[in-house]
């Protein structure tokens, strides 16, 4: 199949005006227009907590975590927290994303 080019400044000007949409795009899919600056509170473990009593708790009452996926919100303060596959011991510290 061979394409014949009959106008050749017609695609030129075509060709140029679609780089240019692209590149616009481009230039702002990675852009953020929010200025939500995140701050974060500090709460400790108390006796019966678990990391899914927490999750629950900030997608509950928490701005930052609202409509998220529970195990979402769970995984973020694992990796936050630096928190493996142990248990949450009572008194220790955790940082919880706030808005």
């Amino acid at each position: 199949m061979k394409i014949r080019i009959v106008n050749k400044s017609k695609f030129i000007r075509s060709v140029l005006i679609l780089l240019g949409v692209l590149s616009l795009a481009l230039f702002t899919i990675g852009n953020t227009y929010s200025k939500t600056e995140i701050t974060y509170k500090e709460d400790y473990i108390i006796s019966g907590d678990t990391l899914w009593s927490i999750a629950q708790n900030e997608v509950n009452n928490n701005e930052y975590y609202k409509n998220k996926d529970i195990r979402e919100v769970m995984y973020e303060i694992k990796q936050l927290n630096n928190i493996g596959n142990e248990n949450l011991e009572v008194g220790q510290k955790i940082r919880i994303p706030n808005i």
